[in-house]
């Protein structure tokens, strides 16, 4: 029963209704996941156009998946963005010792470990910089490289299971 002392809107916009019947069903204590039926069923009660839901659905799966390659793809320049780190620290670190075990003049190899610097940092820059154009243009050509990897992969696969039987 709602609480008199509350003064409740007439009206509620569209991402007020979602926020509250988000709330409601998290309240509910289940497992916060809904059947495919159930949706289906909130629609209907909704009195929601079933091409609607449905158009509603195929977007949000088309999102769902672009988000998590993103996810993806963020996880492979941070893979890549180690890899150049650790192999910046170990080179320079095995110089710096050599430059100073060896010859203890000249400190030689702090010129290297300059040099290289910013190359490390605007790689960082890069891998960190999660937005942009040039981010944008980069998940797409590494998105249309996996493509073409699992396209191969298949036709690869095809051909081996052909040529054995």
């Amino acid at each position: 029963m709602p609480d008199s002392s509350v003064q409740y809107p007439e009206l509620y916009t569209t991402e007020d209704i979602q926020h509250i019947l988000q709330i409601a069903i998290a309240r509910q204590g289940e497992d916060d996941q809904l059947t495919r039926k159930q949706l289906w069923e909130i629609a209907e009660e909704l009195d929601l156009d079933p091409q609607t839901i449905q158009a509603a659905e195929t977007d949000w799966l088309q999102l769902k998946t672009i988000q998590e390659k993103h996810l993806a793809f963020d996880r492979y320049r941070h893979d890549c963005f180690k890899q150049k780190l650790v192999k910046y620290l170990i080179i320079n670190a095995f110089l710096v010792a050599i430059n100073f075990l060896v010859l203890n003049f000249t400190p030689w190899s702090i010129f290297i470990l300059l040099l290289w610097s910013p190359a490390i940092a605007l790689s960082a820059w890069k891998t960190f910089h999660l937005q942009g154009d040039e981010y944008e243009r980069a998940f797409q050509r590494w998105d249309f490289q996996n493509e073409v990897k699992k396209t191969v992969n298949n036709l690869w696969q095809r051909l081996y299971k052909a040529w054995k039987i």
